[in-house]
Order: structure tokens, then sequence, then C-alpha cells
């Protein structure tokens, strides 16, 4: 049984418009088949990143995310990208949480490790890749592996890496998101490390922001891709924000609500249309499931 503590988004099939322009069949086909031969290619770098260095690796890794990306029709726009270069310390990145393609966009940017789900690990393509760039995995059906993973967290941060967590828990439509939950953020307090958040956004070829990319309610990750393939002129924004500097915040609450507050400056205002949407989904999806 699901514990009421977790988080759960009231973002269902009422948050996906379904008006965004598509592309025709053979179209989606040939995007689906260029993914797959992505998936193949990644596959095959598996077994060069062990003896691939830091460096190969991380070039290996931000190729294949972008290759993903191109052979889905998405375009990847970058606000602010000199946030994620190389700083020779530990950096905390969180982002809010809407779809697959957010660990696909922060990896194509800047290849680093990263705290997710444990069931990502048998996801094909993303859980070896993730799992190669040494992600920390946390069990999210267990509140007693939570210290455990916030200790090795920190840890890692120590250590001078720059680890990606989204602090929601689980995924929304994009135009709205949820609260940063303050478990993780203890791990920067401990590691002495700042926060860097990240804003991802998705818009159609006009410029009108979309919820269809978004991962929620019960559909598959099949549907989800199936979905992405059918869009045209899809651009994925991903925005850098200024980094929160150790010290800044009292606590790993007031860290949290920081960087939502950070992010909140680009996802926000939402349009009317969308808030009546979500206010439909959260009537007919308990918040407890």
């Amino acid at each position: 049984m699901r514990h009421a503590w977790f988080p759960a988004s009231p973002c269902g099939p009422g948050c996906l418009a379904g008006l965004e322009p598509v592309v025709g069949r053979s179209r989606r086909w040939w995007r689906l088949t260029a993914a797959a031969l992505v998936v193949l290619a990644a596959l095959l770098a598996l077994l060069v990143l062990p003896v691939a260095g830091s460096r190969g690796r991380e070039w290996i890794v931000r190729v294949v995310f972008r290759s993903m990306l191109r052979a889905m029709g998405i375009r990847l726009r970058v606000s602010g990208g000199d946030g994620l270069a190389a700083r020779g310390r530990g950096v905390l990145v969180v982002n809010n949480h809407t779809s697959w393609l957010d660990v696909v966009a922060v990896h194509a940017v800047r290849p680093m490790r990263a705290v997710a789900k444990r069931d990502i690990a048998s996801w094909p393509v993303l859980g070896p890749l993730v799992s190669a760039a040494g992600s920390v995995y946390v069990d999210r059906d267990g509140l007693r592996s939570l210290p455990d993973t916030v200790s090795r967290l920190a840890g890692v941060l120590r250590g001078g890496s720059m680890v990606n967590v989204t602090p929601e828990g689980t995924t929304w439509c994009g135009l709205a998101h949820g609260r940063f939950r303050p478990a993780v953020f203890q791990a920067a307090i401990d590691g002495g490390v700042p926060v860097l958040p990240v804003a991802l956004r998705f818009r159609t070829a006009d410029g009108a922001v979309t919820t269809a990319p978004s991962f929620v309610g019960d559909e598959t990750i099949v549907d989800s891709v199936r979905r992405v393939a059918a869009l045209r002129g899809l651009v994925l924004e991903v925005h850098v924000l200024p980094e929160i500097a150790p010290g800044r915040a009292a606590d790993r609450r007031e860290l949290a609500a920081l960087a939502e507050a950070a992010v909140d400056t680009v996802l926000r205002p939402a349009p009317a249309e969308h808030r009546r949407r979500t206010a439909r989904a959260a009537e007919t999806v308990p918040l407890g499931e």
C-alpha cells in the first residue's frame, strides 16, 4: 500500500489538451525508427563506457541524449547554460518533473549523476546510461530508506559531483508543478554545496506552452513516447537559474522553498484554461492515490 506521505499529482488525462499540431504517420514511424537506432547505439556505447574515462563518458552520454531529442523531432533551447559548467565542487541541481524527457534534457546539456527512483534502472537506454553515470537510486515505496539515501547523496556532493534530483517526487503536467519536498535538500546542507534550480518547459512551434509531452496518469512509457513522436515542432526549454549559495537558507524547508520559488518565476503564471483542466483532474483523481 502506498503511504499517505508520498507525493501524488492531480494531473491526469484531463490535463492533456490534444490540440497540438502533429506530423503525418510516415514521419511518426521515421522518428520511432530513429529513436530505436539511438537505443541500439546507446547499448553498444555501454560496452566502452567503463574504459572511456570521465571526459569520454560525459561526451558519449551527451551525444546519446542529444541524438534522442533529434530523433524525436525535439528542439532543445537552453538559457543560462553556463550555470551547468564544471565547477570543481559539488552542486545539487533541482528541476520540476514533467516527463521522461526531463532526464534526457538535463543530460543532453550537462551529463551528471542523478537521484532516481529504483525502477528507472530497468528502463531501456535511460536506465543503463543513468546507472553508468553513477546514479543514486531511491526506493520511493519505503520511507525507511530515505535517511540512508540522503546520507549517500551528501557524501557524493562532498566528493565534488554534480547531482540532479526532481524534488517533487512525481510528474506533473508542466504548467502546474508540485511542492518541492525538503528531504533531499538536507543533503546539500550536510554537504555544504550550492543548489542550482532548473526550470523545464515545453512549447509548440508557435510558442504556446503545451502539456502534451507530460507523463501523467496511468499511461505507459510506450504511450508517452508515441504521443511525443507525433508532435510537430516541439521545443524543450531548459532555464538554468542563479544558484542558491550554501548558508543562505536556515534549514532544508527554507532551502526547498527558495528553489521552488526560483522555478516558479519561469513556470508561472499558468493559463486560466490549464488551471481549469487541473481543477477538473483534481476532482476525479484523489490526492492520496
